[in-house]
């Protein structure tokens, strides 16, 4: 996920993004390409604790190069689109675990990125809350998203439309889901 998210570089092979060798570009590139490109969703949510909702989601805008007030309209709109626009105003340990990944998905959807990476979204979270995220994300990948996740349960990357399970960093195998998920358990 790191290679993808142009936060490392591998140590063989290449890697390239939107037709450019992402070892090739500049730190102020790869910046740009992290803001504008990736939205990045992290199992610890990795939320600012003493800001709000609205404050947390609006953050990427700044680096953007956005003013204050067109900052809180889109943060607000995409917090709506996570039906969380009546808890903008709530700091992190005011909302529920599932809130908090809410507000995590509306940072990483905020500049309208390309690519979604999605690591371990529903490791803090109950079963419930879990699949009510991983039907959020269909609802983003039925709207355009590209959508990467690692997870470790089988019921949630039941989810995906493509699977590939990892072991001892080989590829095991990989295969399209004809049966992807929505918002039922697929046992297998």
């Amino acid at each position: 996920m790191n290679i993808v998210g142009c936060l490392d570089t591998p140590t063989s092979g290449t890697y390239s993004l939107n037709n450019q060798l992402v070892s090739e570009m500049t730190e102020n590139e790869l910046a740009e390409v992290r803001n504008k490109e990736i939205g990045f969703v992290f199992q610890t949510f990795n939320l600012l604790p003493r800001a709000s909702a609205l404050e947390n989601v609006a953050l990427p805008l700044i680096y953007a190069g956005y003013g204050k007030a067109e900052r809180e309209e889109i943060a607000l709109a995409v917090l709506e689109s996570v039906n969380l626009g009546d808890r903008y105003h709530h700091k992190p340990n005011e909302l529920s675990g599932g809130q908090r990944q809410r507000v995590a998905i509306a940072r990483a959807l905020v500049n309208k990125p390309s690519i979604i990476l999605a690591d371990e979204p529903t490791g803090n979270l109950d079963t419930k809350t879990s699949y009510d995220i991983m039907n959020l994300f269909q609802e983003l990948h039925d709207k355009g998203n590209t959508i990467i996740m690692v997870t470790h349960e089988d019921d949630i990357a039941h989810y995906a439309h493509r699977i590939v399970r990892l072991k001892d960093g080989l590829i095991e195998w990989d295969h399209k889901n004809e049966n992807v998920s929505r918002g039922e358990v697929v046992a297998h």
